[in-house]
């Protein structure tokens, strides 16, 4: 692979080919993404969506909102420092093709703001709870009608690739999505496979899928345009990361191994002295004791650990990252960037902690659990009344609960697997309070 195809401004539809050094320096392409991505609505939804606490009360937790925006600071931030550390290595792309590390910045950024942009109500339970559906409950009995493909894409349904479907998906009258550049798309693209072979090797780029059947298309002419390497083999499709990928991944790592812990701290889920012993670890090269001493407030303490384990991590990343540039290019690398982190052990102590007193508290479990009812209801309804319309058997119910969808999620005439699929996005789409109040509504328990 190599950076010029790799920093491709392309967008689809374009039938020429955009250069940077012919871009208007005060809205750049790359930049025009990120404003793309947060002035749609899918990005707006995340404001009520669970990033840890599921339908919390409380103004301390995060929402996938507030984690995305901190996602694409960092992401940003390790963007810019790569990008110049990668001008200096190839100086070409600058002086031949205009491009300047902040593009790197601005690509990285746009991707890492977008990155939950799929991910359905209740944090990662939501996803399994629309795959269980389909696996165990009433939706196994589609299986039969679709391909081994298209049935893994729904039970084992996938918050990046429903990311990908968001950012890309036409309608008549929008064409190609957001036309997000397809250097963003490719940095965004975590999981660059469809689903299935499930997890063919221990490389990081297999760990999941990125791509519905019904985008694989639209996945290939990225990833051509872009010239990432093919890795699937025989008829099952599969490339290399975009290098810029790691970068989003490792801001993701970061945010929510540091920032989620302090959560628990907030929540008084985890004791301050057992967090700040963990942090100081973290960053006990880099701390200013004296300053440190002065801070009375454990907010205050907090805070100024979490900047310090921050910009501890982007440097280390960044070390890694260059150190290893030739390696991802190849698309050899084979782990995240933080696997080969100087402080792993440190981030793994964080992680398990959290894990146990986060991950695993009561109000966390209890509310997951609501939410897999809530999901598994919904879908039920909705998939039950789509089907029978597309049947020809629709009872007057089935088209009441048809008409509260909104209208582009109303087609029947396309394939099962397409109306499925859309059922399943549709309610990847509902933030956490939208899944109750439409549950409270269907189950009769509100009017």
């Amino acid at each position: 692979m190599n950076w010029e195809q790799l920093l491709s401004l392309k967008r689809f539809g374009d039938t020429h080919k955009r250069l940077r050094k012919e871009q208007d320096e005060t809205r750049l392409g790359f930049e025009v993404d990120y404003d793309r991505v947060i002035f749609s609505a899918a990005f707006r939804s995340l404001q009520d969506k669970t990033q840890v606490i599921p339908l919390s009360k409380t103004d301390f937790v995060h929402t996938r909102l507030t984690h995305s925006l901190e996602v694409s600071v960092v992401g940003r931030s390790l963007g810019r420092i790569a990008g110049k550390k990668i001008l200096e290595k190839h100086p070409h792309l600058g002086v031949v093709h205009g491009y300047s590390f902040n593009d790197f910045g601005a690509i990285v950024a746009a991707a890492a703001l977008a990155h939950d942009i799929g991910n359905p109500p209740f944090g990662h339970s939501g996803e399994k709870a629309i795959g269980e559906y389909f696996k165990t409950g009433r939706g196994k009995q589609f299986e039969a009608v679709l391909t081994a493909k298209e049935f893994q894409d729904i039970i084992d349904f996938e918050g990046n690739a429903n990311g990908y479907r968001l950012l890309t998906e036409s309608r008549q009258g929008v064409e190609g999505g957001l036309r997000l550049s397809y250097a963003t798309l490719g940095a965004f693209m975590k999981y660059p496979k469809e689903s299935l072979p499930k997890r063919p090797t221990q490389h990081i780029a297999d760990k999941k899928f990125g791509f519905f059947q019904q985008d694989v298309a639209s996945f290939r002419e990225v990833a051509t345009e872009l010239g990432l390497d093919a890795r699937g083999e025989g008829d099952h499709i599969g490339y290399c990361r975009h290098p810029l990928a790691f970068l989003v991944e490792a801001a993701d790592d970061i945010c929510y191994t540091i920032i989620d812990f302090e959560d628990g701290i907030n929540l008084g889920l985890i004791p301050e002295d057992y967090a700040l012993e963990y942090l100081i670890k973290l960053v006990k090269d880099r701390i200013n004791i004296k300053k440190y001493n002065n801070l009375i407030y454990m907010e205050d303490r907090l805070s100024y650990l979490r900047a310090l384990a921050i910009n501890t991590l982007i440097s280390d990343a960044i070390a890694v990252f260059i150190d290893s540039e030739d390696t991802i290019l190849k698309g050899e690398f084979s782990v995240s960037l933080m696997d080969r982190s100087r402080f792993k052990a440190q981030i793994e102590d964080i992680i398990t902690l959290s894990v146990q007193k986060v991950y695993r508290s009561h109000e966390v479990l209890e509310k997951e659990i609501a939410g897999y009812r809530i999901i598994s209801d919904i879908l039920d309804v909705y998939t039950t009344a789509l089907i029978r319309n597309k049947e020809g058997n629709s009872s007057n119910y089935d088209r009441l609960i048809i008409s509260t969808l909104p209208e582009a999620y109303r087609e029947t005439k396309g394939t099962i697997y397409n109306i499925l699929l859309s059922t399943c996005c549709y309610v990847a789409s509902l933030s956490d309070s939208a899944a109750v109040h439409i549950h409270n509504k269907i189950m009769g328990k509100q009017l």
